[in-house]
């Protein structure tokens, strides 16, 4: 099971149940879907992975030019479904891995069910001639990857509590900031780079299977205005603002993540 060793897939739960794949964001690996993933466990198949660079994955599998654009980790997402034999899946992606499940659902539409999107963001940059915000401007990005070129531990530290929000629970902050340091520095500043400067927009009016939006409050990386446009510019999509703040809800509000995902499925 080649993918199995690439991306350290495990599958646990109903054998029988419907797939249900988690994919996480940027920095992070499968540990961040433990406080939401077990509530799912007598209905569905769960199967979660790491994507290549983070968590247990094969980091010799690593190609720059597989992962030079999002398509590549969408890619790897298709190749454990065909390998793990997976149809009708709910495919359940946080941040970054929001759009690399858009992607796949995209390219080989009859494989998906349902798509849950959890702090989506099409393109992080603002577009003025669109009309466009995604909460950056270009020279944002541009600084914010330069400092993680040049001191990747300083910015993780500096960045990971920012990103997660709910400043009154430290050790939130700290967790993501230990998963950014648990990530390889070289693999995480392309990663970084394919995340921060992709466009979406256009793949978002080409999907066609069912998604559900999950938005909190207080999001820095994907703020309200984004989940607004998710939603606007996706077909038969459902937008749900969650009272959770910051940017993973599946750590600092799971079961109000739970709660959501079951309501809507």
């Amino acid at each position: 099971m080649r993918t199995t060793q690439r991306n350290a897939v495990t599958s646990t739960g109903n054998d029988l149940g419907q797939p249900m794949v988690f994919a996480h964001g940027y920095g992070c690996d499968q540990n961040m879907w433990r406080l939401v993933a077990p509530a799912f466990a007598d209905t569905y198949r769960l199967v979660l992975f790491d994507h290549v660079g983070n968590g247990k994955s094969d980091l010799s599998a690593y190609h720059d030019d597989r992962y030079s654009t999002l398509d590549g980790y969408a890619d790897d997402i298709l190749e454990i479904l065909h390998e793990h034999d997976l149809w009708d899946v709910v495919f359940v992606g946080h941040s970054v891995s929001s759009m690399i499940g858009v992607l796949a659902a995209n390219k080989e539409p009859e494989r998906f069910a349902k798509l849950v999107l959890v702090g989506p963001s099409p393109r992080y940059i603002n577009e003025p001639a669109d009309d466009y915000v995604g909460g950056f401007n270009h020279s944002d990005i541009d600084s914010l990857l330069d400092s993680l070129d040049s001191n990747y531990l300083g910015w993780s530290s500096q960045m990971a509590p920012v990103i997660m929000g709910n400043p009154e629970r430290p050790e939130l902050g700290e967790e993501l900031t230990n998963s950014f340091c648990r990530t390889d520095p070289e693999i995480a500043k392309k990663f970084a780079r394919v995340t921060f400067l992709s466009d979406n927009r256009d793949d978002l009016l080409k999907l066609r299977t069912p998604a559900l939006i999950l938005q909190c409050t207080d999001d820095v990386i994907a703020p309200t205005v984004v989940g607004d446009y998710v939603h606007k510019h996706t077909a038969g999509s459902t937008l749900v603002q969650m009272n959770a703040t910051g940017h993973c809800p599946n750590l600092s509000a799971p079961e109000e993540t739970i709660d959501a995902m079951k309501a809507w499925l």
